[in-house]
């Protein structure tokens, strides 16, 4: 298509300079008053002829060089390898080109609009965990401040204030320690350490430790149903049991009076077996499950919390089943509750022989 666009514009080019050229060539032989007979009629005529048929090639030739030079120079410039384009791309279709240059429109549009999202993380990530970290370091401050001001003297209160400062301190050191379990498995340093285990087992592990919190929110924590077999998976058995440990107490967190927290088991297959963790409790808008998972993200946007916690709960629960190459879930309905699930896999003969 490209080359007969370019033999159009040569051979229209070449009508003109050969109309011209009888113009003026007619003009000449006027004033010198020159007699044509038919044998130099018929040699004009044939060079003429042979004028305009090479100044069609030579035109096209040079175009068509031309056209192909700044092509080559866009398509270089396009494209991030430095690949040099074809000469069968050139000679194709300026098509070939339009579609091109939109394609690299489209890219760069969406670059920038992931740069813009990027920012905008980076904003409130920032924003986010200086609020995490503010909080503790002013009430540090402050009991500090009234110690020093004399308060350190009354045996009581120094020792009421000194206890509320290690509370800050020890809230301070587990969002520090958080962070650094995020970034070392977001950077690849942290490796996952499998074994077969009872995922049951550890489940009931889990309810235990959190007994007495459970309690105190008034939720009952308990399996769905009654599970008389073993439930062998192969995985990270402290890591699984932090990321049990996330989610149950993130929803005795936002849970409700007299809730209830259960926890399914399921074999999917002969190598998945699914963990189901549901609540009755407050449950969260489907505009904010996108972003659940991300570190310091709030549902809450004044800014409050209802209990204690890092911030970064859900983050390590969602790095930690990544690790392991899983699968992770979550449902969830306003007044209704919420449901996380995630994958791991089956202990098999082949793997605990393999472990033996």
């Amino acid at each position: 298509m490209l080359r007969i666009k370019n033999f159009r514009v040569a051979f229209s080019l070449s009508a003109i300079l050969v109309i011209l050229l009888l113009i003026l060539l007619s003009f000449f032989f006027y004033l010198l008053d020159f007699q044509l007979n038919s044998k130099s009629l018929i040699l004009i005529i044939f060079l003429f002829f042979f004028f305009f048929i090479f100044s069609v090639f030579l035109i096209h030739y040079r175009v068509e060089r031309f056209i192909q030079n700044k092509i080559k120079n866009i398509y270089n410039d396009l494209s991030p390898s430095g690949v040099s384009m074809s000469q069968q791309i050139v000679q194709s279709d300026m098509e070939v080109l339009r579609q091109s240059v939109r394609k690299f429109a489209d890219d760069q549009k969406l670059e920038i609009e992931s740069l813009k999202e990027k920012e905008n993380y980076r904003k409130e990530f920032i924003g986010n965990i200086s609020h995490e970290l503010k909080t503790p370091l002013f009430t540090i401050q402050g009991y500090v401040l009234t110690l020093l001001e004399g308060a350190i003297k009354d045996k009581s209160v120094r020792e009421k204030y000194l206890k509320r400062t290690a509370k800050g301190v020890e809230r301070l050191i587990y969002v520090v320690k958080d962070l650094d379990l995020i970034t070392q498995f977001e950077s690849g340093i942290k490796t996952i350490d499998r074994s077969s285990f009872d995922i049951k087992h550890l489940i009931q592990n889990v309810f235990d430790l959190l007994e007495m919190q459970a309690v105190k929110n008034k939720i009952s924590i308990s399996f769905d149903r009654e599970y008389h077999e073993p439930f062998q998976v192969f995985a990270d058995e402290e890591r699984i049991q932090q990321v049990l440990t996330n989610l149950i107490v993130n929803s005795l967190k936002y849970g409700v009076k007299n809730g209830k927290t259960q926890v399914s088991l399921e074999e999917l297959n002969e190598e998945k077996i699914l963990v189901r963790i549901s609540d009755n409790g407050e449950g969260v808008a489907e505009e904010h499950l996108p972003r659940l998972f991300e570190r310091f993200y709030r549902v809450d946007k004044s800014g409050n919390r209802k209990a204690g916690g890092s911030g970064l709960g859900l983050a390590i629960v969602k790095h930690i089943i990544e690790a392991h190459q899983e699968r992770l879930l979550v449902e969830s309905t306003p007044k209704v509750g919420s449901e996380f699930s995630f994958t791991l896999q089956r202990a098999t003969e082949e793997i605990k022989s393999t472990q033996d």
